[in-house]
């Protein structure tokens, strides 16, 4: 009777995951996208890089921007771009997202100047490139504090709203270093896992909770040519390319509209899923095959010399 019944409960869970993938081919098919008017769109580490593109992306769509940065330069660059974009609302303040205190500080002004905030782009981060025992405590902590602790701070001063009114939209850049552990990353490898984790569990707990207005977008990406890892060069160009910012800001764009949980390029980064049911061996092939090692250690192994 046991056996029988796990078989069941097995059976019902494989006709309800049959029905969801049919559910999914359907949404990608009639791609439905919403609308960004009237949104009010806060972006972290907007003063250049992805954040600047996504802000310039959004620009011209009727959204009201709010930028946060600590590079006011660079953040006003932004803001003076996207109006000439067609924004008509930005809204720009210095905040150190690896700071809790300037996060919700600034929260509560930009609540009081500008709204609820109904989009929130988590892209704040940094990149340090050292090897596990080369990285003091101070590299570690600051690596978790800006990618990781500075969306718990940014979720915990915005969701709130978004969950009184059940609408909103939670947008987390994390990393396909956050699906496998790489070579001179261990800090960020651990800070982007955890913003998944993270990501992955408010977005139960909204379903759970009957608040399905509220969407969640995980960004996965790869390599993207910033300022972190300028220098860096892709052995295997057509299975992991160096995107450019203003392609991956696109893509963001793009996955928001259609209020996709993930985002993860490129398509070879899906392999990673099965991590799990191979020798780790396997793994380690696949990094000395696509050298991996070699390009890290010629972009930040000659940055330490130098």
């Amino acid at each position: 009777m046991f056996n029988f019944r796990c078989i069941q409960n097995v059976l019902q869970y494989l006709k309800f995951l049959f029905f969801l993938l049919i559910e999914n081919a359907f949404c990608i098919f009639t791609l439905r996208k919403k609308s960004f008017a009237g949104e009010i769109v806060l972006i972290t580490g907007s003063a250049n890089g992805i954040g600047r593109q996504v802000a310039l992306k959004l620009a011209p769509l009727g959204v009201t921007l709010v930028l946060w940065d600590i590079d006011d330069e660079g953040n006003k660059e932004t803001s003076r771009l996207a109006q000439q974009n067609g924004a008509s609302r930005v809204f720009v303040y210095h905040c150190d997202c690896g700071s809790r205190e300037d996060v919700y500080e600034q929260a509560d002004k930009v609540r009081k100047e500008v709204g609820d905030v109904t989009i929130l782009i988590n892209n704040a981060g940094i990149f340090v490139g050292k090897k596990f025992c080369e990285l003091t405590d101070e590299d570690f902590e600051k690596t978790i504090r800006i990618n990781f602790f500075s969306q718990v701070w940014t979720c915990k001063a915005f969701l709130p709203a978004m969950v009184a009114c059940n609408r909103g939209h939670l947008v987390s850049t994390a990393s396909a270093a956050g699906l496998l552990g790489l070579y001179r990353s261990s800090d960020y490898c651990a800070s982007k896992s955890a913003v998944i984790g993270m990501m992955e569990a408010i977005n139960s707990e909204l379903y759970h909770g009957g608040k399905h207005g509220i969407k969640t977008t995980i960004i996965c990406p790869c390599f993207i040519n910033t300022r972190f890892i300028k220098g860096f060069k892709s052995t295997k160009p057509c299975l992991f390319p160096v995107y450019d910012p203003e392609y991956v800001a696109s893509r963001i764009v793009d996955a928001i509209k259609k209020e996709k949980l993930y985002l993860i390029m490129p398509p070879a980064v899906r392999l990673l899923g099965f991590k799990i049911f191979v020798p780790r061996k396997a793994v380690l092939f696949l990094e000395s095959y696509v050298k991996i090692t070699e390009s890290m250690e010629e972009a930040f192994g000659r940055k330490k010399k130098d």
